[in-house]
């Protein structure tokens, strides 16, 4: 039996570059962040699910929101996430990490759970179910979710330097090829041009599409989505110029 503590923590804020205050949005009569935190808390192999929103004025309302409903919260750097990680990692004794981003409210609960046993069947540092580009990738976008020990997130809070590894929090886990013992999860069909993440105004179109063609269940899983996605091929229009963003994206305001 596994006696680590495995902590879930969703990064979240509103200053989002393409769509501004993002987490906060309706979806089916919720906000986009509550579902995040309502589908990651099914997952049987997390101790604990936590925000962890920056000490920006402006994700003042994201704390509000988490300590009205219960949620745990904590507030560190807006840019370098990495240390934002560590430092919310370190206050809750979390062993084992979990990424996962508050622009994924069709996040699977189910899904972790795969990725976490793989993490700690093949005993690796790091395991995910996908990399940014320009690794190729087969599950949807907005599924993401990473794996990491403490002492692999430790170890790259003290030793990343470049802007990109601190922003995207655990690239340098994986950019160097030996440097971490790392495992990448792949499914069949591949459904890697699928994007279900919310970071425009054309994403939220199809999510809401998604929620309502669903409800009342939000218990569903991504292969649920995935079929009624599938039935109606014009959604997937939708969103399919929206280009994601790559390892080295940064946002501009960064400085280091």
């Amino acid at each position: 039996m596994n006696s680590k503590k495995v902590v879930a923590i969703v990064q979240a804020r509103m200053r989002s570059s393409r769509l501004p205050g993002k987490v906060l949005l309706d979806l089916g009569g919720k906000p986009a962040l509550e579902w995040v935190l309502d589908r990651a808390r099914r997952a049987r192999s997390l101790d604990e699910v936590m925000v962890a929103t920056t000490d920006d004025f402006c994700d003042r309302p994201v704390v509000d929101f988490c300590q009205a409903n219960g949620y745990p919260v904590f507030r560190g750097s807006a840019f370098d996430v990495l240390d934002r990680y560590y430092q919310a990692a370190l206050q809750v004794g979390a062993d084992v990490v979990v990424r996962i981003t508050g622009d994924c409210p069709l996040i699977d609960p189910g899904e972790i759970d795969h990725v976490v046993e793989e993490f700690f069947a093949r005993g690796v540092d790091f395991a995910a179910n996908r990399l940014p580009p320009p690794w190729k990738r087969t599950y949807p976008i907005g599924l993401d979710t990473e794996v990491c020990s403490f002492a692999a997130l430790e170890r790259a809070w003290r030793e990343a330097e470049e802007k990109f590894e601190r922003e995207h929090v655990m690239p340098y886990l994986y950019d160097q090829p030996g440097r971490f013992q790392t495992f990448v999860l792949q499914t069949k069909p591949d459904a890697g041009e699928m994007r279900w993440t919310l970071d425009t105004p054309a994403d939220l179109e199809l999510l809401r599409k998604i929620v309502d063609g669903l409800a009342p269940r939000e218990d569903f899983s991504w292969r649920e989505v995935l079929a009624l996605v599938r039935q109606h091929p014009d959604w997937i229009e939708i969103n399919t110029h929206v280009a994601h963003k790559s390892l080295e994206d940064v946002d501009s305001r960064y400085q280091g």
